[in-house]
């Protein structure tokens, strides 16, 4: 029981330790490329989109792209810190990436929430978005998938079991898809909190409410015939000597930022995998001893999960 109580109290801090993460800017930039404002009657509010159009003519597929807990209202994680415009440049697969949603988990919440408002984000990402992106940008319709980081790698196995019949592939880098499980459960809660939210508006009281239908582990099922990419680091920090205590480079505030985080969501996803693997799912799993909780670790694994997973599954 000691043991139980110690890792359950070191989860909850380390994923309450997300709140320290910024960001840089690569500068990239896309010809083939735009910002819209999508109308979401259900939080009646303009959600700014970029939208990295698919290379070629006609309709194509679509990846809808994700940010983590500290996603800004004016921009997006993977705009910012990676290659992900470049990337796409010449691939037949739009790519949708939605500016904010910072500590939603981007989910539809219980109740309206005196700091983030209304939040229906799984309405938004699985109804409101699809039909514009089917009607004037291009998507097929059909061939969908959905990716995210960190929060997000959640909420994209959350949206992909919830509506198994939009989506055809799933990754999730870095994610924690035992939500309700003790712990994980907390450290949400702590870091809903951390972004201004009340989490009791989000999933009600834990572990009732809609925590259990936001519980990729308990709902892996809905998975069965999905292409599904599973990754994370175990938090090792002797690949980067700023985040090894060893090295004379290292840095405490970066270790903070970086190491606990990637441990715990190893520790998720190794649990999740044979969940998977049970449920008749076979993921394609990258967990490794390497790997910290950061945007070059996310960029190889988008990389990675396009040609091993996502780009097949779509046709693309």
């Amino acid at each position: 029981m000691a043991i139980r109580r110690a890792l359950i109290s070191g989860v909850v801090s380390v994923l309450a330790a997300v709140s320290l993460v910024s960001f840089t800017s690569t500068g990239v930039a896309q010809a083939d490329s735009q910002v819209v404002y999508v109308h979401s009657a259900s939080m009646n509010k303009d959600i700014p989109v970029k939208i990295l159009r698919a290379a070629g003519d006609g309709p194509a597929p679509t990846l809808y792209l994700l940010d983590g807990l500290r996603a800004p209202d004016n921009d997006n994680g993977w705009l910012i810190n990676t290659d992900v415009e470049a990337f796409f440049a010449d691939k037949r697969v739009n790519v949708v990436i939605p500016f904010g949603g910072g500590g939603t988990f981007y989910s539809d919440w219980e109740r309206p929430d005196p700091k983030l408002g209304v939040v229906r984000w799984e309405t938004f990402l699985t109804k409101e978005l699809p039909a514009v992106m089917a009607a004037s940008y291009g998507s097929d319709g059909v061939n969908n998938a959905i990716a995210g980081l960190s929060m997000s790698g959640t909420s994209a196995l959350n949206l992909a079991t919830h509506r198994p019949d939009l989506y055809k592939a799933v990754a999730s880098y870095s994610g924690y898809p035992t939500a309700s499980s003790p712990g994980f459960a907390q450290g949400i809660q702590v870091s809903v909190a951390q972004m201004g939210g009340n989490p009791l508006n989000m999933w009600g009281l834990w572990p009732s409410g809609s925590w259990l239908r936001n519980d990729p582990l308990l709902n892996v099922g809905a998975l069965r015939g999905k292409a599904v990419y599973i990754s994370s680091g175990a938090g090792s920090p002797t690949s980067d000597p700023t985040v090894n205590p060893a090295s004379s480079k290292f840095d405490a505030v970066k270790f903070a930022q970086m190491v606990p985080l990637e441990t715990a969501a190893g520790l998720s996803s190794q649990l999740f995998v044979p969940a998977l693997r049970a449920a008749g799912v076979n993921p394609t799993v990258r967990i490794t001893a390497d790997g910290t909780h950061w945007w070059n670790y996310w960029q190889a694994r988008l990389h990675e999960s396009w040609f091993s997973t996502i780009g097949p599954a779509l046709g693309a």
